[in-house]
């Protein structure tokens, strides 16, 4: 039972991934590495900020303390507000500070008293530094094109006649602060790097020596033979791989249990053709030994027919023995193909009943159909009408002339199960063979005493059929059954989807 091509190609489409998912040695690499490289990137920085704060508090340290030693330069002499700042001090300020120098002197009353003029003013929104005790502010600022930093100190006056607040501004350039600055960026990427480069040789020997069981499966996929669907070892991986490794050994399962049916097939359609096709060659051959032992004879031709009658017999034997082998296995394997749908069991049985009224009329059999509702079952149609056919075919086949047949749909309200009856007034079947029949080829010996040519095919496709569909078999005697004529019931019951017959 092969799907039609569309929608095989929707079923495809929907098992094709969208795109390859690519190595999982590398997504798992990627998905490491990655945030480790973000993780380090923010600490690098973090660690660059707070170095860079703990410079600039070193250097501003060492401003003030330049901003007061100026600060002590400034008296008041003849009455005016003097800094006395000698080039000495400025160079050891230099030297200190390992920049440029910058100083500005203000008086009480807003007068310049010393130093670079147009040194940049204090903005009046810089706040004072609550780090150190003075009456300090620090900011940046421009200067003749070079970036600096200013600490401004207001010193208290307290000399006739001069009393007041004195500004006092000392600034100095980044250069100092840059070079510490690519100092500790350095330093600190350098570190950050030879830690990434370990960590990732770590991830990456880690990674590898974790997917060491997910190769060595690998391996061993690509090792086995063709014709090797034994097991693979579950605890040789690791606990997530595992069901992955219980769903390969399952499928395995499933694909042994295939073969095994397929070879059974062949076997036994190999053996049970091998017979009738014998025989359909030596009936030829004698035919044809006939005919031309004396071609102009009424008596061999008499004899010639009959050969010839005895083929097609023997023919039509053969045709129905292939059919109920390729019923077999499509009963094995069809369910799985086709899959299931909503199928009317009441529908499909009226169908075969009508469609072998004729053979049972014609051996005057009186053949009845009993169905109280419709009744829905999930299955294959194609197979639950073979499955019935198979079933009235066997009871037409074993009821004598003159006999009854009762077929029955019935619904089994407290089980919510759908039942199939087939009841006939024939032989009946023995109560210690009524489980081996249901075996390929097997026929009990009532049954080829009233029908040699049976292929014993009939029950064991009835049974493939019946379990695809997760249906119960029972047989038993007949119900109203006499003692001369057992007869034969047999029940199927189907599960009832609630959904669709409620």
């Amino acid at each position: 039972m092969t799907a039609p091509p569309a929608h095989r190609a929707e079923i495809n489409s929907k098992l094709k991934p969208a795109k390859s998912l690519g190595s999982l040695r590398s997504q798992l690499l990627r998905w490491l590495l990655i945030p480790l490289l973000l993780l380090v990137a923010f600490d690098a920085f973090s660690v660059y900020r707070n170095a860079l704060d703990v410079a600039d508090l070193a250097y501003d340290r060492a401003l003030l303390a330049s901003t007061r030693a100026l600060a002590e330069r400034v008296a008041v002499v003849d009455g005016k507000l003097v800094a006395d700042v000698p080039y000495v001090a400025l160079d050891s300020f230099e030297t200190d500070t390992l920049g440029r120098i910058y100083y500005k002197v203000t008086g009480t009353r807003g007068e310049f008293v010393s130093g670079y003029e147009d040194l940049p003013a204090l903005p009046p929104d810089v706040p004072r530094s609550e780090i150190y005790p003075a009456l300090v502010r620090f900011y940046h600022a421009s200067y003749h094109n070079q970036a600096v930093r200013i600490a401004a100190l207001y010193q208290p006056m307290y000399d006739d006649p001069v009393r007041g607040i004195a500004l006092i501004q000392v600034g100095e350039t980044m250069d100092a602060r840059s070079d510490l600055t690519r100092k500790i960026l350095f330093s600190t990427m350098w570190r950050q790097g030879l830690l990434v480069s370990v960590a990732a040789l770590l991830v990456w020997f880690a990674v590898r020596f974790v997917l060491r069981p997910l190769m060595q499966l690998k391996a061993a996929v690509e090792a086995r033979a063709n014709t090797d669907l034994a097991d693979f070892e579950v605890s040789q991986v690791h606990r997530e791989v595992r069901p992955l490794v219980v769903a390969m050994n399952g499928y395995m399962g499933r694909l042994q249990a295939l073969i095994t049916g397929q070879r059974r097939f062949i076997a036994d359609a190999s053996h049970q053709l091998r017979t009738p096709l014998t025989v359909l060659k030596t009936q030829a051959e004698l035919a044809l030994r006939e005919f031309d032992r004396n071609p102009n004879d009424a008596r061999a031709w008499q004899n010639l027919r009959e050969i010839v009658a005895s083929i097609a017999g023997t023919t039509d034997a053969t045709v129905h023995l292939a059919n109920r082998l390729l019923t077999l296995a499509r009963a094995e394997h069809g369910a799985a193909e086709s899959g299931s749908a909503p199928a009317s069991l009441t529908g499909i049985t009226r169908q075969v009943a009508l469609e072998q009224a004729p053979a049972a009329v014609k051996k005057q059999i009186d053949l009845s159909f009993d169905a109280a509702d419709r009744l829905i079952v999930n299955g294959n149609a194609l197979l639950l009408h073979e499955l019935i056919s198979n079933l009235l075919d066997n009871a037409i086949h074993y009821t004598p002339a003159g006999g009854k047949i009762v077929l029955r749909v019935r619904r089994d309200s407290v089980a919510q199960r759908a039942l199939l009856e087939v009841e006939d007034s024939g032989m009946g079947i023995a109560e210690e063979d009524r489980e081996r029949v249901f075996s390929a080829f097997y026929r009990a010996p009532s049954a080829q005493q009233q029908n040699p040519s049976g292929a014993g095919l009939g029950l064991s496709i009835v049974r493939d059929i019946a379990l695809s569909h997760g249906a119960q078999i029972t047989l038993a005697a007949a119900s109203d059954s006499k003692d001369q004529a057992p007869g034969l019931k047999v029940t199927l019951n189907f599960p009832l989807p609630l959904s669709l017959n409620s």
